[in-house]
């Protein structure tokens, strides 16, 4: 074997005492061992991969017995970095668990890069035309989408949009792609996926902070974790129509942008006075649950990046779920721990909705003061651009998208996490 590749091998015992007490890894003239003694032997493993990238590590071989489809995943996931090249020699699989494992590298290493690329050099338009190549990459026939962009969006009443990314020298965007993989114009629209894609949130005139505005490249982590679950579900098999809408803008401040105090009129006829500028993602993802409705598919999913609140509940590890639906919500959470990743419903009930109050328009962007449950009231406000919010919408508070710095499993920068759960739930409702 190749000197300059380390063999990476598993085993169910633990490390030799002079390792220290509970090693996760060894090291030996055949190579870096990874000891699964612990009852989450996934976690283990994607530790593991952490620590052997931690020693500069680049190339590696999984070599022995043990490694299948989700041991091989997990190591990846942990050894993947944001900087730098790396590379697997990967163990014999069958052929499909080698495709599914092909179709992840490819799929959540575009959502991965997608989401760390500085705010720079992905705006509004790069990003919907590289989610665009990401699927016509995938399949062609199958795929169409309209991209509407700066005073189209304005004349054509995408009222929340437009409101949000009028401030920045860069035009807003509204990508909508169909896969429809029964050829018909006609068929039913199954899903609609709706994705906040802000590619830089400043907070606009209710400015961040720099502690808080140093990660905001990553707040379209819910546009591109739908795409990237959409192209899974299509690899995967899916054979029902789907529309993914992504609402996407810069958040900035300047002599063009919204001010607190403005009002927000909606094609669905829901006035929205604007308290907090930094409460923007709800104002775009309004326009395509609007859209979504209008469509009236089975299932409308939306996810965002959305609140603090949820990050405060949930932590980095966990996506929030939000929902009216308990069956739709009981699906997701089923979903995700089939793909082995972390999601934590939070509750949404009626009197949610009635903590939005405004003296000049129907709602306001942000809850009251005397309501502090942030995750819930922002979904609450989803809800009323939903026709049917009780049955077949759910929420994803996307909470484990981005990581500030490295930890003991993942490294710094965005995760992929939740593009398996919901390509999971996809294929489970098309049935």
């Amino acid at each position: 074997m190749n000197k300059q590749i380390m063999p990476i091998m598993l085993s169910n015992e633990p490390a030799a005492a002079c390792w220290g007490e509970k090693a996760l890894i060894s090291t030996s003239d055949t190579g870096m061992t990874i000891h699964l003694t612990e009852e989450n032997r996934l976690g283990a493993i994607q530790r593991g991969g952490r620590k052997v990238d931690g020693q500069g590590i680049r190339n590696v071989a999984l070599v022995g017995d043990g490694w299948d489809l989700e041991r091989s995943w997990a190591f990846w996931l942990g050894f993947r970095a944001p900087k730098g090249a790396r590379s697997i020699e990967w163990p014999q699989l069958k052929d499909a668990d080698k495709h599914e494992l092909e179709s992840r590298i490819r799929i959540v290493d575009w959502v991965r890069d997608t989401i760390n690329t500085p705010a720079e050099e992905l705006g509004p338009e790069q990003l919907a035309q590289r989610t665009v190549d990401l699927f016509c990459g995938l399949d062609k026939e199958d795929i169409s989408y309209k991209i509407t962009k700066g005073a189209d969006l304005r004349d054509q009443n995408y009222a929340g949009i437009y409101t949000v990314g009028r401030g920045s020298s860069r035009d807003p965007v509204y990508l909508a792609l169909d896969f429809n993989p029964t050829k018909d114009s006609n068929a039913p629209v199954f899903a609609c996926l709706v994705g906040k894609g802000i590619t830089f949130d400043s907070g606009g005139y209710s400015i961040k902070p720099s502690s808080s505005m140093n990660s905001m490249k990553a707040d379209m982590g819910g546009a591109a974790t739908l795409a990237g679950a959409l192209a899974l579900a299509i690899t995967r098999g899916l054979n029902k129509r789907v529309k993914l809408l992504l609402c996407i803008a810069d958040n900035m401040v300047s002599g063009n942008a919204f001010k607190l105090g403005d009002i927000i009129r909606y094609r669905n006829g829901k006035s929205v006075e604007i308290m907090n500028t930094d409460a923007e993602g709800r104002l775009v993802l309004a326009d395509g649950l609007i859209d979504a409705s209008n469509i009236a598919p089975e299932l409308i999913i939306d996810a965002a990046t959305l609140t603090g609140a949820a990050k405060v509940a949930v932590g980095n590890d966990y996506h929030s779920v939000l929902s009216f639906d308990d069956k739709l919500a009981a699906e997701l959470l089923t979903s995700a721990e089939q793909e082995n990743e972390l999601f934590w419903r939070l509750p949404l009930a009626d009197f949610h909705r009635s903590q939005l109050p405004s003296s000049f328009a129907d709602l306001n962007n942000i809850a009251a003061p005397s309501h502090t449950a942030g995750a819930s009231t922002a979904a609450a406000f989803l809800s009323h651009f939903v026709t049917d919010y009780k049955k077949g919408w759910v929420h994803i508070d996307c909470s484990a998208t981005y990581r500030k710095s490295s930890v003991e499993q993942w490294a710094a920068g965005a995760t992929g996490y939740g593009v398996r759960s919901i390509a999971n739930l996809l294929l489970a409702k098309a049935k």
